[in-house]
């Protein structure tokens, strides 16, 4: 795995070629056994000492930069790789798990190849298929291709955004990078925050796609390409890939079906294990990690390394399930009981993370990377299932509630009900999902603004916490539409199928990937995600949606196919989720902090909060009125965030 980065002015040459270095320098965590530049400048010495390259091939407006994680061909996958004559070059974070086949293929087409790593067929794919060699790729990825000839940027990002690519464009230049940092490090770039983004991560605890946390700085979307060229600044992202649920294969019975998918995921697996470094996995307990850790034993000639982590308090501690796979598959496993300095994680994770990121589970997922890396380099992980195969249990509550919404006419939802939600007592002490409140507002919406309530934060603050500045900025924007948006795109008129196909754009990508990638490269470690194999997840979305979510139980078929491999207790027990005890941290170990940077009379937040509405929300959860730690999270990543980036 690796970092990338790179600049390419339109009309001129770089001023400051040097400014690649120090952009790829942000990046040393995600590469640190090497680095890499490549730059047409016609006069300037190369950027740094180390692995540089110098052409005289343009206008000198171009440089890209590479930082390496070694994982094939150690000694000869150096970056940027170029053809044999320097016109086309590459700088690329990933891995493309097909390489051997892609080689082959263009062998026999006329390529030839110095070294033995995946990166080359990039080169070669480029030249051979233009844009369409993306759609040859199985893999996680995302890279920048410079073609001297045609004095083009071609960018590209994996199928379902398990790498990350940020972009900056405005009229003199465009800039891009694995990480925001590596943006904000080039020279002339604005830091001007993006209100929309920040209300989107008030509802979501995260930023989703295209936009980021910096007004002038985009993520490529996945299943996208960008092609940028010389003197023009209005290349629009092209999509070359999505997920389509409209096809459902009623043919199979539940056995085939089972068949199925173990075969294909057990060859997903497979070429996940190709490795020159050490590899192993990641090992919860749950149906997910004990199906990806199980499928990898039948395929070793030796223990697979597996890493967990847990907690002292026991109802955030899996340990004794990973036990019971470690017995079953005999693996070669390291656990340990973590204690955490909740302030001094809160800073490395608003630098690693780049823009606000609330989804505590951060917290788990850098501490098991951590521990992990210490072993191995490489690490399978489970994520992807709870998507493909309905294992959230809001996927039955909103089931539930769409057969309600179906049964009521229009009018008495828009009337009666949202007039009841309205004088409904608030009761917000209990879980979101229980609460009658949440259902009677639901009713009252439209599907996908009935899920998107569900899945967002701050209740009956949600608006209320704003700033008056901020509203006004604002106006009539809503992050709802986003889900709209994505559930008029999917295919398919199968509510299961809406909910997963918007869950997949949004909080698949923008939550969870992204949590994992900056957790694990902040690491250097490199994980690697089987479930979400584009092929594995095309099959998965043919499959009934009765086949994925049967009454309250989700993941039913996946659950049935894995019956002789776990046992039963792990396929069926309560599903718990990578949680930490954040409520007591913030009345016991996060109290000073947030404080002192949330309550402060500098405080930042006052820009954009309301802070009567942010104390009265502080209160409540320190007197145990009411549990608001994930909101208070949120704010408080936002204030430490502020403090080191703008």
């Amino acid at each position: 795995m690796c970092g990338i980065c790179g600049i390419f002015n339109f009309t001129k040459p770089l001023e400051n070629p040097a400014v690649i270095k120090t952009m790829a320098d942000t990046l040393i965590h995600r590469g640190p056994d090497g680095e890499g530049f490549y730059v047409n400048s016609l006069t300037s010495p190369n950027p740094a000492p180390g692995k540089a390259v110098h052409r005289t091939d343009g206008i000198g407006n171009v440089a890209l930069g590479h930082r390496r994680l070694s994982i094939i061909d150690i000694d000869g996958g150096h970056q940027p790789l170029s053809n044999e004559n320097g016109t086309i070059w590459v700088t690329y974070n990933g891995e493309i798990y097909n390489f051997q086949l892609i080689r082959e293929e263009l062998k026999k087409k006329g390529h030839n190849f110095k070294t033995n790593c995946d990166t080359e067929i990039i080169v070669h794919g480029y030249e051979e298929w233009g844009a369409d060699c993306v759609r040859k790729f199985r893999g996680m990825f995302a890279f920048a291709v410079w073609d001297t000839k045609d004095q083009s940027l071609f960018l590209a990002r994996d199928r379902v955004g398990i790498k990350p690519l940020y972009y900056y464009v405005d009229s003199e230049k465009f800039v891009f990078g694995s990480e925001i940092k590596a943006i904000l490090a080039a020279d002339n770039i604005s830091n001007e925050i993006n209100h929309q983004a920040f209300f989107d991560y008030l509802n979501l605890l995260y930023i989703p796609a295209p936009k980021s946390i910096i007004q002038k700085i985009k993520k490529l979307l996945p299943g996208h390409t960008l092609q940028v060229k010389t003197g023009r600044q209005d290349s629009e992202p092209q999509k070359y890939w999505d997920l389509s649920f409209l096809t459902v294969d009623d043919e199979l019975t539940e056995s085939e079906w089972c068949e199925q998918l173990i075969d294909k995921l057990k060859e997903s697996i497979k070429i996940r294990m190709i490795s020159d470094v050490p590899l192993g996995a990641f090992l919860s307990g749950g149906v997910d990690s004990s199906a990806v850790v199980a499928l990898m034993s039948s395929l070793s000639d030796r223990p697979v390394k597996t890493s967990s982590i847990g907690f002292s308090d026991d109802k955030f501690n899996e340990l004794v399930y990973a036990d019971k796979i470690v017995e079953k598959y005999k693996t070669d496993h390291s656990q340990r009981v973590v204690e955490v300095d909740a302030v001094e994680l809160l800073e490395k994770l608003v630098w690693y993370y780049d823009e606000p990121f609330a989804d505590s589970s951060a917290i788990p997922t850098y501490l098991v990377s951590k521990s992990t890396r210490e072993r191995v380099t490489v690490a399978l992980s489970g994520d992807g299932g709870d998507e493909n195969f309905a294992g959230y249990r809001r996927y039955y509550f909103d089931l539930l509630e769409n057969k309600l919404r179906s049964r009521l006419p229009d009018f008495f939802r828009g009337t009666v009900i949202a007039g009841l939600a309205r004088v409904y007592p608030k009761a917000d002490w209990l879980p979101q999902i229980f609460r009658a409140k949440t259902l009677l507002s639901n009713l009252a919406m439209s599907p996908m603004e009935g899920y998107f309530n569900s899945m967002s934060w701050f209740g009956p603050y949600k608006n209320k916490i704003l700033s008056k500045d901020m509203q006004a900025s604002l106006a009539d924007y809503s992050p709802a539409n986003l889900f709209s948006s994505y559930g008029d795109l999917c295919d398919s008129s199968n509510p299961l199928a809406k909910v997963q196909y918007v869950d997949i754009k949004t909080y698949l990508v923008d939550d969870i990937l992204t949590k994992v990638d900056r957790a694990s490269m902040a690491n250097s470690l490199e994980v690697r995600v089987p479930l979400l194999d584009h092929e594995f997840m095309e099959l998965a979305a043919t499959m009934p949606p009765s086949l994925k979510l049967r009454g309250k139980e989700g993941k039913y078929l996946l659950k049935k196919s894995l019956e002789p491999l776990l046992p039963h207790n792990i396929l069926y027990r309560p599903k718990m989720g990578f949680s930490i005890p954040l409520s007591n941290w913030l009345r016991n170990d996060l109290r000073k902090i947030f404080e002192d940077t949330v309550l402060s009379d500098d405080s930042v937040i006052s820009n954009y909060l309301d802070m009567n509405m942010v104390c009265e929300i502080w209160k409540k959860h320190q007197l145990g009125i009411s549990d608001y730690a994930n909101e208070l999270w949120a704010i408080l990543f936002f204030a430490a965030w502020s403090r080191k980036f703008i």
